[in-house]
């Protein structure tokens, strides 16, 4: 009997059951279209990088660093920004063997460059780093990091002038506020 039944109870089952022609994918929502998924970026992406080059030599840190901005820009990476920061001097003395004599003098200038590159992805940076460090010459230190609040202070030199004025304003007491009339 119940093989009489099986065949009949299939048909019933398959006259009831919808049928779901079209799902949408689970990542999709109902609220925003289907087209802005499409415009998110196929890869992580870093946001932000700073690319820091230091070195002694004028000359050679300013040839690599237009190197390492055409290397980024034939990757097709966005290089948002190019900047130099102020020249740090360094006083290095020599001193003679077992004792406090000074037998040398020497003055050394270290120079910084930074390169600026935003919306990076993760795939195309291992390659630009590759490259800059194949490339590196000798006597140049280079580092790559995330950008913070802190590497845009360092770039902006404080006015002296401005910060005399300021400390003498607090000396004297303080800005008054005006008054209006």
């Amino acid at each position: 009997m119940l093989r009489r039944l099986l065949p009949s109870l299939r048909q019933a089952l398959q006259q009831t059951t919808p049928t779901i022609t079209a799902v949408r994918p689970s990542s999709y929502s109902v609220y925003e279209p289907d087209y802005l998924e499409s415009l998110k970026p196929k890869f992580p992406q870093y946001e932000c990088l700073n690319v820091q080059i230091k070195g002694y030599d004028y000359p050679l840190l300013e040839s690599y660093q237009r190197f390492l901005h055409s290397v980024a820009e034939y990757l097709d990476l966005d290089v948002s920004d190019c900047y130099a920061l102020p020249p740090q001097q360094t006083q290095v003395q020599r001193l003679r063997p077992n004792s406090t004599v000074v037998e040398a003098d020497y003055k050394l200038t270290t120079y910084e460059r930074n390169l600026q590159l935003s919306n990076v992805d993760a795939p195309i940076y291992p390659q630009f780093l590759r490259i800059a460090q194949a490339a590196l010459p000798e006597g140049v230190h280079l580092m790559v990091a995330e950008h913070t609040d802190e590497s845009d202070e360092r770039r902006y030199v404080p006015d002296k002038d401005l910060l005399d004025l300021k400390a003498e304003l607090e000396r004297m007491g303080g800005a008054t506020p005006s008054k209006k009339k």
